[in-house]
């Protein structure tokens, strides 16, 4: 579905100081008149699928902050695609708005009867990522409504057995067809699948029996994790809307670049500028490390391209828990502004160096010195 260019907070009726309760009341008041189910205007599908792309994005606080600043172009820009689905019926859209896969992309927990998973983003270190660290990391997700306990309904009064389904929250349809009889199955559209109906809502959670609650989640990062990476919490996602079970929590590791430094699964790497001379006499260098800055001794006789690799300062390895190296790279720079008096002393020098200076035992080869260069 193409991303629509008007403005979202337009579509829902609201000012751009909307608070969080705003936006999902706008929201089930516009699904509730736009709904096919329920709208009998010829547009309704395609209006209700826009103000749904609106709700996706303003719901979400990361989107919402991204569209804020840099409008449809920066949503556009960070991969935002609106959520594909079918409309089902007006209680699948609300069981949807409670986490149960409109928009999460995930499985259907009404039909499938397990909650719809969540997922959150824990920002860590390179030095984090290098001990592990125990995070809490907020989370918003459905929980069963604490006034009606999940029921829906308002305590002190009854739902009673939907006469569409029986109970039994499904409902079949038979038809006849040039090849015979077809039958249709499909969620009960009286109960919404629930089996049951609720006379008087709960007014704390409109009848849905859920609530959208912000909660912290103890997440346990393991040393050597990269930038990316999932870690998978069971139970801890979106409550399912038929009481079965919870889905999980998905946390998105994002782990902080540290200058100067860039990894390369366990390998470190980072560059050294030296000059000729420090080259040839050998030096001294401070470089990063995932712990902070060393200081790192260089030998003498260094070549253009040069790797002296620090074994043990790399990173962890998640299976084995070893360490890899820190592979300094080696520029050497060549002086470009001599006074005449300084290139007479380098002319006079290189003469007393002669061609032994330069000979190297375990010199590999031009060639292959430049592929290795090149790589």
């Amino acid at each position: 579905m193409a991303t629509t260019e008007q403005d979202y907070y337009a579509l829902l009726g609201l000012a751009r100081d909307a608070s969080d309760a705003d936006i999902k009341r706008a929201f089930r008041k516009l699904a509730r008149e736009l709904h096919p189910d329920v709208s009998t205007e010829s547009d309704a599908e395609g209006r209700f699928r826009v103000v749904a792309e609106a709700y996706e994005v303003l719901s979400d606080p990361a989107r919402r902050e991204t569209y804020d600043r840099y409008g449809h172009a920066g949503l556009r820009g960070r991969g935002f695609t609106p959520t594909e689905f079918d409309l089902g019926n007006l209680g699948d859209v609300f069981a949807a708005f409670f986490g149960d896969g409109l928009f999460g992309g995930g499985r259907q927990g009404a039909q499938s009867g397990r909650g719809e998973d969540v997922g959150a983003v824990a920002e860590i270190t390179l030095a984090d990522a290098l001990t592990g660290i125990a995070l809490e990391v907020p989370v918003r997700v459905a929980r069963a409504c604490v006034r009606c306990k999940g029921n829906g309904a308002e305590p002190g009064t009854e739902s009673t057995t939907c006469p569409g389904c029986g109970g039994s929250g499904r409902v079949q349809q038979i038809s006849q067809s040039f090849f015979g009889q077809v039958v249709r199955a499909g969620t009960c559209p009286r109960c919404t699948g629930a089996g049951r109906i609720v006379h008087t809502p709960c007014a704390a959670c409109d009848g849905a029996g859920r609530s959208v609650e912000d909660v912290s989640l103890e997440v346990q990062i393991p040393a050597g994790i990269h930038d990316g990476q999932r870690i998978r919490i069971r139970g801890e996602g979106h409550e399912a809307s038929r009481g079965g079970p919870r889905g999980d929590a998905y946390v998105q590791v994002a782990v902080a670049a540290v200058e100067g430094l860039e990894r390369d699964g366990d390998q470190l790497h980072t560059l050294a500028r030296i000059t000729m001379t420090e080259a040839a006499i050998g030096t001294t260098v401070t470089v990063p490390t995932a712990e902070g800055e060393l200081e790192v001794e260089l030998p003498s006789g260094l070549q253009p391209g040069s790797i002296h690799v620090v074994r043990g300062r790399g990173m962890p390895s998640l299976e084995t828990g070893r360490r890899g190296g820190l592979h300094v790279h080696v520029d050497i720079r060549i002086p470009n502004r001599l006074t005449p008096q300084q290139r007479e002393r380098l002319v006079e020098l290189e003469r007393e160096l002669g061609k032994d200076a330069y000979r190297d035992d375990g010199d590999e080869g031009l060639f292959s010195r430049l592929k290795h260069a090149f790589r």
